[in-house]
């Protein structure tokens, strides 16, 4: 899939809604503050990078793809974007008030060591967002390796997350799901509002972790 089709598929009215409640997940599990430094680790094409940008952020995104990352410059609004390795941030400790990674890390090999670096460049608070195994979405596109552009991607779950992230510097971490029903109905559509983030079942898996120094 090229950059464009990609970001494309967030102006059809499935992925639109989609990326909408991705994003509204993260915002919440971020709780930005205007004028607070954001880096969006695997930035890809810049969707969300762009959408925490006009939140108020300062944002740079990252990737260690040219291609995408020529698309996320191309359409900046006013963030920044570097090309680097996930898991040796060019950053020294403690350089942004927050980190994000949207989907990323489930495609990166050793994405522990990236948890790792995105805990140390971060001051407040990071923010994952991840497959969650434990969903209609994996049902459908996760089994046997995964389907279309899940192939090869890992699936997790809220308690292998917080095992991850024992003995990085963080403290109070909290799990939320979205998108309960993949398919973006009208029905879906309705649901999601009703269905708390508590419940352990959407497709998308939110993390969030206090930082603690």
């Amino acid at each position: 899939m090229t950059p464009a089709d990609y970001d494309a598929w967030y102006d059809s009215p499935r992925g639109r809604w989609i990326g909408d409640t991705e994003f509204a997940l993260l915002n919440a599990l971020l709780a930005p503050k205007a004028g607070e430094t954001l880096l969006d680790v695997g930035c890809g094409t810049g969707w969300f990078t762009r959408r925490f940008a006009a939140t108020g952020l300062t944002v740079t995104g990252l990737d260690n793809d040219a291609e995408r990352l020529a698309y996320a410059r191309g359409h900046a609004t006013g963030e920044a974007y570097l090309e680097a390795d996930a898991r040796v941030l060019p950053f020294p400790d403690a350089s942004f008030d927050a980190v994000v990674s949207v989907t990323a890390l489930c495609f990166v090999p050793d994405w522990r060591r990236a948890l790792a670096e995105m805990a140390r460049v971060a001051r407040r608070r990071m923010v994952l967002g991840l497959l969650n195994r434990t969903s209609l979405l994996w049902l459908d596109k996760g089994r046997a390796g995964g389907r279309g552009t899940y192939q090869g991607a890992r699936w997790d779950t809220a308690t292998a997350v917080r095992a991850a992230l024992v003995g990085l510097q963080v403290g109070r971490s909290v799990s939320r799901t979205a998108v309960f029903l993949p398919g973006g109905s009208v029905t879906a559509r309705r649901l999601e509002p009703w269905l708390p983030g508590r419940l352990p079942w959407g497709g998308f898996l939110g993390v969030a972790a206090d930082i603690s120094r």
